[in-house]
């Protein structure tokens, strides 16, 4: 039984199609035919500099998706305008600034707790579910439960890195920190260097995971094994 939803981030394909401009490959498509092969959810991370998703893109995305619609970035005046007028299924807030090539930390939770606090209040009164990414120390996920998000999002490349030398002990932290925020009235999520070879003994081991967010993996398994068979792969990975 599939305790976890896959969310398809998309990024990678809008970097494919701007590096020749035009419409190949087609975002707007990739993303129905990610929900058509069974994907839960589409994720973007459009940054102002749009050199992947584009701002008309989320707009364009809006219009035709039918499962969630997650939009991930830093909370600036512009995106927060954004997302105000295309109103996701879920926000995730996330520390890097625009010029950063990928994210690569969690929030500081306790020092940026006003700031976090105040974003959530205004994307929970417009009913968008909000998400602020961590990662897995205890005083940084207590702190963001008291900015009043619903959920987390564990920032999961120590994982990917650790994997290979010793899954147990990289796991450890993720599923310990996912317990707490369960108690801490939290749901969770998690992405960043989730893979075939590493999903699903991370799923199977920590407890109360609601959403993966995949990308880069996902898009470069699909350039060999085809988009339906990958999204379908990754799916099996989620089944216990």
């Amino acid at each position: 039984m599939k305790k976890t939803t896959l969310s398809v981030n998309i990024n990678k394909v809008a970097t494919l199609r701007n590096a020749r401009g035009g419409q190949v490959p087609n975002v707007v498509q990739v993303a129905l035919d990610c929900e058509k092969f069974g994907a839960d959810g589409i994720t973007v991370h459009p940054r102002p500099d749009e050199r992947h998703i584009r701002y008309a893109d989320v707009r364009d995305l809006k219009k035709v998706l039918t499962t969630e619609f997650n939009i991930e970035g830093y909370p600036q005046d512009s995106f927060i305008q954004l997302v105000l007028e295309v109103k996701p299924t879920q926000v995730t807030l996330v520390p890097d600034p625009p010029e950063a090539l990928t994210s690569n930390a969690g929030w500081d939770t306790l020092k940026h707790r006003d700031f976090l606090t105040e974003i959530v209040a205004e994307f929970k009164r417009n009913g968008i579910r909000t998400s602020i990414f961590t990662d897995t120390r205890a005083e940084i996920i207590e702190a963001a439960a008291l900015t009043g998000t619903d959920r987390i999002e564990l920032y999961t490349e120590p994982y990917a890195t650790e994997f290979v030398i010793d899954a147990a002990k990289a796991v450890a932290p993720f599923a310990k920190a996912s317990a707490l925020a369960h108690q801490c009235g939290l749901q969770v999520n998690a992405g960043h260097d989730l893979s075939l070879q590493n999903l699903h003994y991370f799923a199977a081991e920590v407890p109360y995971l609601d959403e993966v967010s995949i990308g880069h993996a996902l898009i470069s398994d699909a350039l060999y094994l085809g988009l339906q068979n990958t999204i379908e792969q990754y799916n099996q990975q989620l089944i216990f």
